[in-house]
This record gives C-alpha cells, sequence and structure tokens, in this order.
C-alpha cells in the first residue's frame, strides 16, 4: 500500500472516510482506531480555534450552534496556513449562505468585524506621522497629497449596528442596540485595537486613502455627509497616519 497525503488530508476532515491507504497499526492492519483520534483532535482543535476567534459570534448563536456549525465549516474550508490565528478568513461569506443562520441577518457583517479585530491586532507596527506636518502643507498641497495609512487600520461598513452589537455582547451595562447602519474604524494605537464609530461616507473616504488616492480624491468618493476634519483628526490622534508621499 502507498501512502497518499492529498488522501490523508481529504479524510482527516470526512468523519465517514475510510482510513487511508498505508496508514496502519505495527501489525499491517488500518489504524481505525488511532486514526479515529486523531481526526477527531483535529476537528476540536480546529473549532477551538474559530471559537477564539468569533467570540461575539459564538455568543450570539450559543456554543452548541457554534459548534455544530465551526462542523461544517472546517469540512468546508479547511485551513490554508499553520498560523491558526489567520483561520476563518471567509467566515462571513460562510454565514451568508448557511441557512440556519440566516435569521441573525447581521451575523456575516459582526463576523467581518471580528475579522478586522483580529487582522488589526496582528498587523505590522507602523510609526505615526507627527500631526503637525499636514498643518505645513497649502490647500492645495493638502489635497494633493497622499496620506499612508497604518497596516492595523481597518473599516467595516453594515446595514446594522454592529459596533453596538458587539459591545452589548463584550462589555458590562452597555446599551442596547438600535436597529440602524453603522460603519467603524479600527485602529491600533497601542497594543490593542479600538473601534470607533464612523459614517460611511468617512469609512469610504479612509478606503481610498488606503487605496493610494490623493486626500482630494478620496474626498470625491465620499458623499457631504463627510466631516474631512474630523477623520483627519481621528486619524492622526490614534496614529494611524504614518507618511505623506
Amino acid at each position: 500500500m502507498t501512502f497518499s497525503q492529498a488522501a490523508f488530508q481529504s479524510a482527516i476532515l470526512d468523519p465517514e472516510a475510510a482510513v487511508p491507504d498505508g496508514v496502519i497499526n505495527p501489525g499491517g492492519a488500518p489504524a481505525q482506531k488511532r486514526f479515529n483520534v486523531y481526526r477527531n483532535n483535529v476537528a476540536v482543535s480546529l473549532s477551538d480555534a474559530l471559537e477564539a476567534a468569533f467570540p461575539v459570534v459564538r455568543k450570539l448563536v450559543g456554543d452548541e450552534f457554534f459548534r455544530a456549525m465551526a462542523g461544517v465549516y472546517l469540512r468546508k474550508h479547511p485551513p490554508k496556513s499553520p498560523l491558526m490565528m489567520f483561520y476563518g478568513d471567509v467566515m462571513p461569506q460562510f454565514l451568508g449562505r448557511f441557512g440556519p443562520a440566516k435569521s441573525i441577518a447581521y451575523l456575516p457583517d459582526i463576523a467581518r468585524l471580528e475579522l478586522a479585530l483580529r487582522h488589526s491586532y496582528h498587523a505590522a507596527d507602523a510609526a505615526p506621522l507627527d500631526a503637525q506636518a499636514l498643518s505645513l502643507l497649502s490647500p492645495d498641497a493638502l489635497m494633493g497629497a497622499k496620506l499612508r495609512i497604518a497596516p492595523a487600520t481597518k473599516t467595516v461598513t453594515s446595514d446594522y449596528p454592529i459596533h453596538a452589537i458587539h459591545r452589548a455582547n463584550t462589555c458590562t451595562d452597555a446599551p442596547k442596540p438600535v436597529m440602524q447602519a453603522e460603519a467603524v474604524l479600527i485602529t491600533r494605537a497601542d497594543f490593542d485595537p479600538e473601534i470607533h464609530t464612523i459614517n460611511a461616507a468617512a469609512a469610504t473616504c479612509v478606503n481610498a486613502l488606503q487605496k493610494g488616492q490623493s486626500l482630494g480624491q478620496a474626498m470625491a468618493t465620499a458623499d457631504d455627509t463627510l466631516d474631512l476634519g474630523a477623520i483627519l483628526g481621528l486619524l492622526l490622534a490614534q496614529g494611524a497616519v504614518t507618511e505623506i508621499y
């Protein structure tokens, strides 16, 4: 019998699959019991990684539901990296298609928020720009300037109050969410990411800056609800601007 790594990987995530060829006991018989234990341990480890990555999603659906859902997810979406801190990147899309979770319409966006927080936490460090540097530019130069945004800076826009829902499930005595659209800016000035509620226009502007557009171009992508001074002030205060170029 020859050992196939592809067959082994496939069988690891399929509880109904037979023991792959080449996985044998010392006597030469298929190592069914040992393989089942290993297969179960892999599933448990991946489920644990998903629970750690999406604590608010887990709280919203309950432990039993989340475990069952994680079992479906891990078999459809096995890890592509040995770094478990990044496992679960397609959870928002999965939740959007997962029938049993359809009744919680905001669940995919909560997953997006939790992913953004995790990516912000693990993003590379970047030295902040001195806030005075922008004040030295003429108005025309300022509009033509491009601002490099720190890698830890993320935005999430939703039709639901994702910040309020997240806060209600992570903070004691948080107010009850009001069902309205919310956008958030995530920054990491120190060690842990922080969530700031902004409007959709500000999120659009930040996204444009992250894509390398000038400040003037980024302004043009947003509607007239954009408060440029407020979003620039927040970015600078949070050390989220690292360079003018």
